[in-house]
């Protein structure tokens, strides 16, 4: 059964449907992160119709038990073969439910809290090598035929390496967003936490270029970066431009639209910049985060003295 088919009822749907807008107009997270949340929580209250015998309301929630809730992860993991990354997000989406319904005085779900979290191998992020993420911005412009789509591709992916925004953060900026003569950047990131970021001259020259070939008017308050019919472009886009970049030049699945981010971290923090301003650059609410960041260079350095020291050869 698909997940929007599953029993919900009244008082609980209307909670979800609130939850999902603060997911969007407040965590401001991605379309595919907020359909990947509903879902995981969808599935779960599908999980616990059945043993209810009906569609699951507010109460039946707040009721809940913590053996219901480790035989709907013993399901997710042995009949729906999930994965322990697809259950940690899983766990993670149903607490942030429980939660929004705790801080509304709706419902408190304690038995949630006191399901363990599945334990996941560390993953360091994986950025392009200097040269490669160079060549992105350039390559993205000269593949497509219509010359104002690659100027654009070119300060998208420029702008995304250049000043380490997230898609989601470039794609929201619009017209005027970047300012006149090498002013800093206003993002508008998670949280609807707002930073400063630096604009390098030959990105804000490439957004020049881009909007003085555009055929769609710069009206104040539309977005920057437009599709070929004059809407908002849309993640989809750009990440299927990016994998027809990366096809060309050769590079591995990793490089995605997010790898030019993790590029700009690490390549500041391998020319010598300190962890506090990369923080404030990306806009990590923590610093450990941001640490993740070192481990990648240290396994760089590792990797390139094995490589190159004579006794590592066999």
């Amino acid at each position: 059964m698909g997940v929007d088919l599953l029993p919900v009822a009244d008082d609980l749907a209307r909670q979800l449907d609130a939850w999902t807008c603060w997911l969007e107009r407040e965590r401001r997270l991605s379309a595919h992160t907020v359909r990947a949340y509903v879902a995981d929580v969808r599935r779960f209250l599908g999980f616990l119709a059945g043993h209810a015998g009906g569609p699951v309301g507010i109460a039946r929630l707040a009721g809940a038990s913590l053996a219901e809730m480790r035989a709907f992860q013993a399901h997710r993991a042995g009949d729906d073969r999930a994965s322990r990354q697809t259950r940690a997000r899983g766990l993670s989406a149903l607490r942030s439910f429980v939660d929004f319904l705790d801080r509304a005085g709706v419902a408190h779900v304690p038995a949630v809290h006191a399901l363990a979290h599945p334990k996941l191998p560390k993953k360091l992020p994986r950025p392009l090598d200097a040269a490669s993420a160079v060549a992105v911005p350039d390559m993205a412009a000269a593949l497509p035929e219509t010359d104002w789509i690659g100027r654009r591709d070119r300060a998208l992916f420029g702008l995304l390496y250049g000043c380490g925004l997230r898609l989601g953060e470039a794609l929201a900026l619009d017209v005027g967003a970047v300012p006149a003569g090498g002013g800093p950047l206003r993002v508008l990131g998670k949280g609807n936490k707002q930073r400063s970021v630096p604009v390098l001259a030959v990105v804000a020259a490439a957004i020049d270029a881009y909007r003085a070939a555009c055929p769609y008017p710069a009206v104040a308050g539309t977005p920057l970066f437009l599709g070929a019919r004059g809407k908002r472009l849309q993640p989809a886009i750009a990440e299927k431009q990016m994998r027809s970049v990366r096809t060309v030049l050769g590079l591995p699945d990793s490089a995605t639209p997010h790898a030019l981010r993790h590029s700009f971290a690490t390549h500041l923090l391998a020319a010598g910049a300190d962890l506090r301003s990369i923080q404030e650059l990306l806009g990590h609410a923590s610093l450990a985060t941001t640490q993740r960041y070192t481990e990648v260079t240290a396994s760089q350095v590792k990797a390139v003295h094995r490589a190159a020291h004579p006794r590592s050869r066999g």
